[in-house]
């Protein structure tokens, strides 16, 4: 009997690393992993757009193999690329709309994801980003490319057992609806967050009918407490903005309530909450304990608005800090995540 093995690390204080094995079911496989989202997970779809929401410039991307700005929206790799990793697929998840993406890398995966989007498409269009809508269309040409690869049969196959992974949210709240009036004047909190709910069951349901069968949807962040939301208001003394947090953890609350639903009306789906709100909370509340220094501002400049273009200079060791711009993590938060998230929810898509 063959088993494939996951190595997972835990970090403590002092960056002591324990390692054991977490072991996929016998006769199971996740032959790829297929992202989408925001730039969370993006990792460098935004680098043909015309939009300031991409990174493929220095110093982003300096602890990057080769030191390479590749669109990631940190310093180094981002989970997309930590869980292919992890799974022992591949060592990077490529861009979709890598003009360099090989035939081969659409067998083991891909990522669609795009920085700056959202579930609402007011969210993408104002940052001329790819929408969610607009990744299921490169899904769908995806599709017949890997089908003219490897055939009707074994494409099914990796549709049905692939991880698919939907990150994104935060850029709704924090931009659409609390810094622009264009939301904010029509719903309240409530149906703002029915309209973003609406739209992740919509998407999950487009896949579903697609033959995908296994989809991880991560909740919204304590966005609250990114080094931006703080700067901008939290006060003198730059504390997590409540409101923002009450309203990620108001629609993660009924996103959880949907995707079990939706699970039961959905024959031989495996459909996963997961939840990185109270994760990335403790991480940015207890620093010390996962072997960081500063939660509170970012590697970039000051640390507390620069993101983008106007991070043009750094702190002298991004791995004492918990985000590596005022909105993104950096490299060791970022695997520290997708570490706990296999840890925590891997056995639940079997």
């Amino acid at each position: 009997m063959k088993f494939i093995f996951l190595k997972i690390c835990y970090f403590f204080v002092l960056s002591i690393c324990f390692c054991f094995a977490i072991r996929v079911p016998p006769n199971k496989s996740i032959p790829a992993v297929i992202v989408f989202g925001d730039s969370i997970v993006d990792t460098g779809n935004n680098n043909g757009l015309k939009t300031i929401s991409k990174v493929n410039y220095p110093p982003y991307g300096k602890d990057f193999i080769g030191g390479i700005p590749t669109g990631r929206f940190s310093n180094g790799k981002v989970p997309s690329d930590f869980l292919v990793e992890e799974l022992g697929i591949k060592e990077l998840l490529p861009a979709y709309l890598d003009p360099f993406l090989q035939a081969e890398d659409l067998i083991t995966g891909v990522n669609f994801a795009s920085g700056a989007s959202g579930y609402d498409p007011l969210t993408s269009e104002l940052a001329k980003v790819i929408s969610l809508n607009g990744q299921l269309v490169l899904f769908k040409e995806y599709m017949v490319k890997l089908k003219e690869i490897v055939g009707e049969d074994r494409k099914n196959e990796i549709l049905a057992n692939s991880l698919f992974i939907l990150v994104t949210g935060s850029n709704d709240i924090t931009n659409t609806y609390f810094s622009t009036p264009l939301r904010k004047s029509y719903y309240d909190v409530s149906s703002y967050a029915d309209l973003l709910v609406n739209s992740a069951s919509s998407f999950i349901q487009d896949l579903y009918e697609l033959g995908v069968r296994r989809i991880g949807v991560l909740s919204i962040p304590p966005i609250g407490c990114l080094p931006s939301q703080r700067t901008l208001k939290g006060g003198k003394e730059r504390e997590c903005v409540d409101y923002l947090n009450q309203a990620a953890q108001f629609f993660n609350s009924k996103l959880e309530a949907d995707l079990n639903s939706l699970g039961y009306r959905l024959p031989n789906s495996r459909l996963v909450y997961v939840d990185i709100y109270n994760l990335t909370l403790n991480v940015i509340d207890n620093p010390q304990k996962y072997g960081f220094k500063i939660a509170d501002k970012g590697c970039c400049g000051t640390g507390k608005i620069e993101v983008a273009e106007i991070c043009t200079f750094t702190c002298s060791s991004d791995s004492d800090y918990v985000f590596w711009d005022s909105f993104h993590l950096t490299e060791k938060a970022y695997k520290l995540l997708a570490h706990q998230i296999l840890v925590q929810h891997l056995s639940s898509f079997f």
